[in-house]
């Protein structure tokens, strides 16, 4: 009887240690990552914005994890090459992805990817968000948007404009324009914002939807010129451009956010330790300075579950504007 009882009493025991130490366990897997270096990929050219604020964030997590943070560039197929090397990665949190919103609110709706955008990927944070900045060759007689319309009418199917990728709303702004102006610009998609902007300055497409931070450079350079930023205020680094809505069209009044993305999988108490410390980098005096030059807010600071929330909802929206304006999802390449 004294020899049951004893074996019960161990196997309690064993029971409850056990118990402990898996309610423990969390806790010390946070505490050991990252145990190796960590990656940050980004689905666009070095230059573009995902770089320069992956980079930013880089380079202070390194500081705080004493980890090497390696940012590296996939650039294509609409994001999808990073998309798919991510996703292949191990749930561990040592691979990690920047992204703008349209990641899940847009491209879904114009190309068929081969992923859930609400179960397969995670936003973490907002990092940095603006409106964009519409901007033209040098030597387009086209100094506002109004003047701009009228000399896309004039010239009917001769003015082609880039977008960053298809699908996104450097693509999407120009239907839009398309749709309530009455023109019939050309999209002609690139790789990231880099190679459009060369482009641009060359005079082979003579318009752009671009993130301010791309573009300001070569505003400030004379190689290309602003007529006009989206959203609901002027961008601080370029007072002097009015926004689409002063010049008439308030329906152009999209902001893009460029977030830290995970996979849901990976062990809530390293996503916490994450989002810990990308907010603590972010919101740093001299990032956030650098943020600004670049024409960029701070992140919203929203949580993930209301960051997964508000992404559900535009991107119902953006489906239903897409739709009605005749755009269907195609294959890459399609």
């Amino acid at each position: 009887m004294k020899t049951l009882f004893k074996t019960t009493r161990r196997a309690a025991l064993g029971v409850i240690a056990g118990a402990a130490l898996l309610a423990t366990a969390p806790a010390a897997l946070a505490q050991a990552w990252p145990s190796k270096p960590v990656r940050i990929l980004i689905g666009a050219p070095a230059g573009g914005t995902a770089d320069i604020v992956a980079r930013l964030l880089a380079d202070g997590l390194q500081k705080e994890w004493g980890q090497p943070v390696i940012v590296e560039s996939k650039p294509g197929a609409a994001g999808m090459i990073a998309m798919q090397e991510f996703l292949g990665q191990p749930a561990d949190g040592h691979t990690l992805l920047v992204s703008v919103n349209a990641l899940v609110t847009e491209i879904p709706h114009v190309i068929k990817v081969r992923f859930d955008p609400f179960k397969d990927v995670k936003p973490l944070a907002e990092l940095a968000r603006s409106g964009l900045v519409f901007v033209a060759n040098a030597s387009l007689p086209a100094k506002n948007v109004p003047e701009l319309v009228t000399y896309a009418k004039a010239n009917p199917g001769k003015l082609s404009y880039a977008s960053y990728s298809a699908g996104t709303i450097s693509h999407t702004m120009g239907l839009e324009l398309n749709k309530s102006a009455g023109t019939d610009l050309n999209h002609v998609p690139y790789k990231g914002s880099p190679p459009a902007l060369q482009d641009l300055a060359g005079g082979h497409v003579q318009l752009m939807f671009d993130g301010p931070a791309t573009s300001i450079p070569m505003i400030k350079g004379g190689k290309i010129k602003a007529l006009a930023v989206s959203g609901p205020k002027r961008n601080p680094a370029m007072p002097e451009v009015p926004t689409f809505a002063e010049q008439g069209y308030p329906m152009l009044d999209d902001v893009a956010w460029m977030g830290l993305w995970i996979k849901p999988d990976v062990p809530a108490d390293v996503q916490a330790k994450i989002r810990q410390a990308a907010l603590k980098v972010m919101t740093q005096p001299a990032v956030q300075t650098r943020l600004a030059e670049l024409g960029n807010d701070l992140g919203s600071g929203a949580s993930p579950e209301d960051l997964a929330k508000s992404l559900r909802v535009a991107s119902d929206k953006q489906g239903a504007t897409l739709r009605a304006l005749g755009v269907k999802p195609q294959e890459l390449g399609g």
